[in-house]
């Protein structure tokens, strides 16, 4: 496995990313940010992305929570991406993962779960079995997905949010923090609150 890796987000996620790269022995060695706070972060160099050679040098990885950011990142670089999983992690042999995927710590992925490309499977979050995640999501710490739900593109389950079993969550969504989610979530929708209840739509 290619061991050496680049980033793209020099934010607070991406010290969670290193991290989890680190632990997996990884060698990360450098971050683009186009506009960094500051020039080195654990020792290693944060560059423009100008600065980027024109033939690849290794294996990347979006290390950006913002679930726009990393599709707009993935649709113009076209890089070889790795995906990342802490080692306290669950992960089942029979899921697949998604090339940029990154699975933090005491997250569960049971087995029969897909789940998309550059997806955020955040701290102590649970995706049940037969799951199907799209690509660009982001479940936050504490979310649980019980069996069967599907979620779209782009969507964003907020920490502590819980989806019953055989909900269909659209694209672009997003889920409250602490919302329970009893009900099939359309496109683009803002749900929250005990049960949850669609409050307005996300324009982008």
């Amino acid at each position: 496995m290619e061991n050496r890796v680049f980033l793209f987000g020099a934010s607070g996620h991406c010290k969670v990313v290193l991290d989890i790269l680190l632990l997996n022995n990884f060698s990360p060695k450098a971050i683009y940010d186009d506009s960094p706070k500051e020039n080195f972060l654990w020792e290693i160099p944060i560059l423009n992305s100008d600065k980027l050679p024109k033939k690849s040098p290794g294996s990347f990885l979006i290390s950006i929570g913002n679930n726009h950011s990393r599709k707009k990142i993935s649709d113009k670089f076209k890089l070889k991406y790795v995906s990342a999983t802490h080692p306290k992690a669950v992960v089942s042999s029979k899921s697949t993962i998604g090339e940029g995927t990154i699975i933090m710590a005491n997250a569960v992925v049971n087995p029969d779960v897909s789940i998309g490309r550059h997806c955020i499977i955040n701290t102590g979050s649970v995706i049940e079995h037969d799951c199907k995640l799209a690509d660009f999501i982001h479940i936050s710490p504490n979310a649980s997905l019980a069996g069967n739900v599907s979620v779209g593109e782009g969507t964003h389950i907020g920490i502590g949010a819980t989806v019953i079993q055989g909900i269909k969550i659209g694209k672009w969504a997003t889920i409250g923090a602490g919302a329970v989610i009893i009900e099939d979530v359309p496109d683009f929708a803002v749900v929250v609150g005990v049960p949850g209840k669609k409050i307005k739509y996300n324009s982008f």
